[in-house]
């Protein structure tokens, strides 16, 4: 009977170890590029390998590189990674739905790993899906991304000194690589962008907010104004 368990919870835990494999090579240039950036924003190897093993947040990570050489306090880039992360608690409920039950401390250890790849790989899976699934789909995702990360930082530090300070403008580029398919898609990120860009350009000129508190003004006042006037227009259409 144990050996029954132990050979269904292999297969489940393979079966999510071939379901994360898209996933754990979509990353790997993703997390190859935040390791270079990282390095030529001035973190060291175990700094880089460190953030993406306790973070483990693509765009959280790419913005705390910038505000990192913005200059910003710790307090700042803390806040700002949880309001772009806050998502995950809606996606860890709906999951929780879906998975079977287990002990608490094995559902916190795999939500840990939830990311939008990984809960889109989940959710769309037919019927219960089990813990062992989850340790296998994340355990191949998380791996490819912090080995990634640690590979990307040390491909940056064989460049030349002069490279690894040009490198900086990457990120700037890469924001706007992230931005412009959203763009594309909704009409409603076009005003989003927008309207950050400009209440963070009136804490710093206007009100001389530092540039870390700026963000997240900008980025909490933005989602909060275009939010509520995509809703007014919504009732009309339907009133």
């Amino acid at each position: 009977m144990e050996t029954t368990l132990a050979a269904r919870k292999s297969s489940h835990f393979r079966q999510g170890v071939q379901a994360g494999a898209s996933i754990a090579i979509g990353y790997m240039p993703i997390a190859l590029t935040f390791g270079l950036l990282a390095k030529t924003t001035g973190l060291s190897l175990f700094e880089t390998v460190l953030m993406s093993v306790i973070v483990y947040a693509g765009a959280s990570q790419y913005i705390s590189l910038n505000l990192l050489s913005l200059g910003t306090g710790a307090f700042e880039i803390v806040l700002t990674t949880f309001i772009l992360n806050i998502r995950h608690f809606l996606m860890s409920a709906s999951l929780n739905e879906k998975v079977e039950p287990d002990v608490l401390w094995k559902k916190a250890l795999y939500a840990f790993g939830i990311t939008d790849e990984t809960f889109s790989v989940a959710a769309t899976k037919e019927g219960t899906v089990t813990t062992s699934y989850m340790f296998g789909l994340i355990a191949v995702s998380y791996g490819s991304w912090v080995i990634s990360s640690g590979i990307g930082h040390l491909v940056g530090a064989s460049l030349p000194q002069s490279l690894q300070e040009s490198m900086s403008v990457a990120l700037y580029a890469m924001f706007i690589g992230l931005l412009v398919p959203a763009l594309k898609k909704q009409r409603k990120t076009i005003w989003l962008a927008g309207t950050a860009a400009i209440l963070n350009s009136v804490c710093l000129l206007v009100f001389h907010v530092s540039k870390g508190w700026a963000i997240v003004i900008a980025t909490v006042l933005a989602a909060v104004i275009v939010q509520f006037f995509d809703k007014e227009s919504e009732a009309e259409r339907h009133a």
